[in-house]
């Protein structure tokens, strides 16, 4: 029988070392309606940050589109994944979404249509991402982000209240651009 800190170790554990997959294996559609393949960024960092435009983390967007500016040309991608998952915040259509984002905060970084990323329906990559991280590194509110190396590999995750700015957020990026 598990002792109380074997159960907290099992949860805490990460997964994602040994598991299979890759994140080039998925597809979201666009805000605008194409296809946004993460294929297509074979050979650059991706960072996947689920998002809100009711939520008390919101201004992330535009700390989100200043990383982007910054690092776009080292091979940075950052891929916007509106949900309303997380207490009702995106309630918006996609054309409301991607206007909002743009006035608002200048987003020019890629944007996914609105995505379930939990629970039942979630998006593919979600449930890759959730089983590679394990239960604690999921996401549990908005602006949680996901980053991928430029093979595919999920190699980190950040919680929400990580800003984009984050010396540890940034720190991670540099790491992956350099290999």
């Amino acid at each position: 029988m598990f002792s109380k800190i074997q159960y907290i170790a099992a949860l805490v554990s990460v997964p994602w070392q040994s598991s299979e997959g890759n994140a080039h294996d998925f597809s979201f559609d666009t805000i605008t309606g194409d296809a946004l393949s993460l294929a297509d960024y074979k050979g650059k960092v991706v960072l996947v940050v689920n998002t809100a435009s009711e939520c008390g983390f919101t201004p992330q967007y535009k700390q989100l589109q200043t990383l982007w500016e910054t690092y776009r040309d080292q091979g940075l991608v950052i891929v916007g994944v509106p949900c309303n998952d997380f207490g009702g915040q995106e309630k918006a259509s996609n054309a409301s979404i991607n206007s909002f984002c743009e006035l608002n905060f200048g987003v020019t970084f890629p944007l996914a249509a609105k995505t379930k990323v939990k629970g039942k329906g979630q998006h593919p990559f979600y449930t890759w991402a959730g089983q590679k991280v394990g239960f604690v590194g999921k996401p549990r509110w908005n602006f949680h982000k996901f980053l991928v190396n430029k093979d595919g590999k999920l190699v980190d995750w950040f919680s929400s209240t990580t800003k984009p700015d984050a010396r540890k957020l940034v720190r991670a990026i540099e790491r992956e651009l350099a290999k």
